[in-house]
């Protein structure tokens, strides 16, 4: 674990990047980015954009797998529970020294603490939705995700 990896260095992000508002376009504007970056590079990833457990974007690239979808579904049950990326817990459960399913008494089925799901935080509202890919290894995927999340964001306040 790096630096840029750190507990500490994860939940800054998150306070980072958090949305003036976030809409179905801002939404459409944010997958469709993702999507573009990954046409672009050939990625075979999957990408969802949920707000309030309703799905407003996915798209699977060429080489993606149907399990990508699971993964996506896994990651966002994660986000979703904790408020955090997926990635900050799957770190802090490396951290703590107790095993992530462990420690929470979570079924493998049903949530996956591995990069590249990531909340969407609006101002003062909180956690709303989330923003998830799959298919890359999980620092690549957070890094995907949040490079995206950080300029969808520069454009909606420039």
């Amino acid at each position: 674990m790096n630096d840029s990896n750190s507990l500490d260095a994860l939940l800054a992000e998150e306070q980072e990047l958090q949305f003036p508002s976030f809409s179905a376009d801002v939404a459409w504007t944010l997958g469709s980015h993702i999507y573009q970056r990954a046409k672009a590079a050939s990625l075979p990833i999957a990408i969802e954009v949920s707000r309030n457990g309703q799905q407003l974007f996915f798209a699977a690239l060429p080489g993606a797998t149907p399990d990508n979808a699971e993964w996506i579904r896994r990651k966002r049950a994660v986000v979703q529970r904790f408020h955090h990326s997926s990635l900050y817990m799957s770190v802090e459960a490396e951290v703590k020294g107790r095993p992530f399913l462990q420690r929470y008494g979570l079924s493998e089925q049903e949530y996956a603490a591995a990069g590249g799901g990531f909340p969407i935080f609006v101002g003062e509202t909180g956690c709303i939705g989330a923003v998830v890919v799959s298919g890359l290894p999980q620092l690549e995927d957070h890094r995907l995700v949040t490079e995206a999340i950080r300029e969808t964001i520069t454009r909606l306040t420039a």
